[in-house]
């Protein structure tokens, strides 16, 4: 298994590359210079490309790429050109905002529905009601979910807060009921999606040979649903997992500037609008390290899963 994933890791290496170079020449190539941003509406010419000149933006595209590169995987990404801070200390205090929040959305949507749609008993009560959830997880847009979920339990109950961050310093509730309204509003599409994929897939495994076996040696539903279809019908759901990184900060940069929570994604937002571009390339490569950490992660979690995985 280890050799697998060392393989997996040496094969994204340059996809790596391949990818931070079409981030690269993609941000440069559609939004220019950012030096007419930073100097304003009354720049000139002739100011405009002394900023260029200085900051490096009149060499290749292939030069400017090869420097930044090099400088990146010493850890170097430069300073921003917004508030002059070092990049890595722009992005490191927000990370763990914004991997929180993913993996706490991530984490309840996979066990919820994971749970939900392996209980075999109420049926006929459970399944259109967690259907009913599914599709409106998907179709429902994270800030048009948000601002529900705002006016429901902020606004007409009082129960949860509208807006706002509260670290661990400032105490465990605290903290708590800040975040609940922020992971179910990213949580909804990741539920959505699993529950279908489970469910598909659920169906599949239920009419293996194996299923009638245990079912033919007395073992009730539930146990053979929890203890021989789960684990086998839950394998698309990792591979889902390992793929969704990409569109967990999508809905990070939504979920976070609607709920004014200090993360990466309302970071990316700002730098996008200022034009900062190491701040975009350092999100942006640090998002593609993170799906391919995950996708050698989700051959793990198969593993552990499947048996017939680790013996092949």
């Amino acid at each position: 298994m280890i050799l697998i994933l060392v393989r997996r890791l040496l094969w994204a290496v340059p996809c790596a590359l391949l990818i931070t170079a079409l981030l690269f020449f993609s941000v440069a190539g559609l939004l220019g210079s950012p030096a007419a941003m930073m100097l304003g509406q009354d720049a000139t010419a002739e100011g405009i490309a002394k900023l260029n000149h200085q900051l490096g933006f009149d060499r290749p595209l292939l030069t400017q790429y090869l420097d930044w590169m090099g400088k990146a995987l010493t850890g170097d990404f430069g300073r921003s050109y917004t508030t002059h801070q070092a990049v890595a200390d722009a992005i490191l205090p927000r990370l763990p905002v914004t991997l929180e929040l993913g993996i706490l959305a991530i984490g309840f949507a996979g066990i919820a529905a994971v749970t939900v749609n392996s209980i075999t008993h109420l049926q006929s009560i459970v399944r259109p009601v967690s259907t009913a959830f599914a599709v409106l997880g998907i179709t429902l847009p994270n800030f048009a979910l948000g601002l529900s979920l705002i006016f429901l339990f902020s606004v007409e109950l009082g129960w949860l807060p509208s807006i706002g961050w509260a670290p661990w310093s400032a105490g465990p509730q605290a903290h708590l009921i800040h975040i609940i309204l922020p992971v179910l509003t990213l949580a909804a599409y990741y539920y959505g999606s699993f529950t279908l994929i489970y469910r598909a897939e659920y169906a599949a495994v239920q009419r293996q040979l194996f299923v009638q076996v245990a079912k033919a040696k007395g073992l009730g539903d539930t146990a053979v649903s929890f203890r021989h279809v789960m684990p086998n019908a839950i394998l698309p759901v990792i591979t889902y997992v390992g793929l969704s990184l990409g569109q967990l900060m999508g809905g990070a940069v939504v979920t976070e500037s609607l709920f004014s929570i200090p993360g990466v994604g309302s970071l990316l937002v700002d730098s996008i609008l200022a034009r900062d571009y190491p701040v975009m390339l350092a999100i942006g490569m640090i998002t593609i390290g993170g799906v391919i950490l995950m996708n050698g992660l989700a051959d793990a979690l198969y593993a552990v899963a499947n048996p017939q995985i680790r013996l092949q």
